[in-house]
């Protein structure tokens, strides 16, 4: 029967309860002299927290790892014992079998085999009388996960290279999109985020303001903050921001473009 402790009922994180639990463990441990049934009390303890380790011996988080491993540290320094052997035999369900023997000369060694099986039940067995930790990992590879975004907005720039242009203008074609099940999204709200040394035309934000997709338009800095009404699925919205170049830069930063809803 496996022994831990958590905070609250309603708050259960594996990474407290590991450290709980082995802070219980460590004061457990420290009793003089140490009863045979203080030992049974821990080693139900030991099982659960052997049970929390991952497969590279570590647990949830960084203090949680430290604190369960002094504690198992010790434990292992109270169930030591010089004499005994033990053989563990691990069954696979096609029928194989492995042997791992514990002896005084490997009692430290970290054994380890490769199980083919990757379904089905397998059994442990335990012979003698040495103490040993057996634990199985399973390693397995999801897919990458797609992009299931339901808004999307595409940005196209034209850049007017005119050298007879005195303020030389990049002018932003963007078109939202989207591809949800509702029949219309809330209020959204795109971020353009000025060029190095550009600045939007004011002309421009005055069509963007009367368009009636809009609902409002603000500049604040560098961006100018555009509120969408509403995006229908099958509809393309499309709209078009001027921007003229008030300083001249070298290494001018990227445009950037936020949507939010």
């Amino acid at each position: 029967m496996h022994l831990h402790w958590i905070q609250t009922s309603s708050e259960t994180s594996a990474s407290l309860a590991v450290e709980i639990s082995s802070y219980v463990l460590l004061a457990s441990l420290s009793a003089s002299p140490l009863s045979t049934t203080d030992l049974g009390y821990s080693s139900r303890i030991v099982r659960w927290l052997v049970r929390q380790q991952n497969a590279y011996g570590g647990f949830s988080s960084t203090q949680d790892t430290v604190v369960a491993l002094q504690a198992l540290a010790l434990y292992s320094t109270r169930v030591f014992s010089r004499e005994g052997t033990s053989t563990v035999t691990v069954r696979s369900p096609s029928g194989g079998q492995h042997l791992f023997n514990v002896n005084q000369n490997n009692k430290l060694l970290y054994q380890e085999r490769a199980l083919q099986d990757t379904e089905g039940k397998y059994s442990v067995e335990v012979k003698g009388s040495a103490c040993a930790s057996v634990q199985m990992a399973l390693h397995y590879n999801i897919p990458t996960p797609t992009d299931s975004t339901t808004l999307s907005i595409q940005v196209k720039t034209e850049v007017d290279c005119n050298s007879n242009s005195l303020r030389p203008r990049v002018t932003l074609k963007l078109q939202s999109q989207y591809h949800g099940k509702e029949l219309t999204t809330n209020m959204i709200i795109v971020d353009l985020k000025m060029l190095s040394g550009f600045a939007p035309d004011p002309e421009s934000l005055g069509r963007l303001r009367s368009s009636l997709q809009v609902n409002r338009v603000d500049t604040k800095d560098d961006h100018v903050l555009m509120y969408l009404t509403e995006v229908r699925p099958k509809q393309n919205h499309k709209f078009y921001q001027l921007l003229w170049q008030h300083m001249s830069i070298g290494l001018s930063k990227l445009l950037k473009i936020s949507k939010f809803g």
